[in-house]
């Protein structure tokens, strides 16, 4: 369980620090109450975690070669694609998160409640987050892992950065690199693949 917690928790806060929904927090942050933004991007990636694991639990049914195999090229899959964006990428905060939430800024008008704050912040990062490499990882953990530990470690991992994002935002998204942060998280995942090969099915 320990082992599942820590990779969790590893993958999920690197992977996350410089990612979309982290410039989503960091931006609403900015127009909004920050614990407001913080319940409706937690709730969202907390919702999210739950539905990987529940896949990665379905998937477990799965032969373990298969799954074993499958861990391993979504790995690697994974490290080269976020190696590749990082070489190819400006080391500036990131565009796309600045677009979605300008786009759904514009189709408000009046001023926002309480409510509405943390339901645009619950949505654009449940939105942001389908698909998302986060995502598939958590999945491949909780099929291959235990899935306390991984639930465990991924939320926690998601509460950091959601925090880091709400708390000091505004001073951390000039300075962090994403281009750096892209890069790092395609490094550990390689090193999952690595480990994941050694230990064997």
């Amino acid at each position: 369980m320990l082992q599942s917690f820590t990779a969790a928790l590893l993958l999920i806060t690197v992977s996350e620090l410089g990612d979309k929904t982290f410039f989503i927090a960091v931006i609403l942050s900015m127009r909004y109450s920050r614990q407001l933004v913080f319940a409706g991007v937690a709730v969202a990636l907390v919702i999210m975690t739950l539905i990987s694991v529940i896949a990665g639990q379905a998937a477990a049914l799965l032969p373990q070669a298969y799954i074993f195999y499958a861990e391993i090229a979504l790995f690697i899959f994974f490290g080269v694609k976020l190696l590749y964006e990082a070489s190819r990428m400006p080391p500036k905060a990131n565009r796309e998160a600045t677009t979605a939430v300008v786009e759904v800024e514009s189709k408000s008008t009046s001023k926002k409640t309480k409510l509405a704050i943390c339901l645009e912040a619950f949505v654009l990062t449940f939105l942001a987050e389908w698909g998302d490499r986060t995502q598939i990882a958590t999945l491949v953990l909780a099929a291959s892992g235990n899935v306390y530990g991984v639930s465990a470690g991924a939320i926690l991992g998601h509460a950091t950065c959601t925090g880091i994002a709400v708390i000091g935002g505004r001073l951390l998204a000039g300075r962090i690199s994403e281009r750096l942060m892209t890069g790092l998280g395609g490094l550990l995942f390689l090193i999952f693949a690595t480990v994941a090969w050694v230990k064997g099915p």
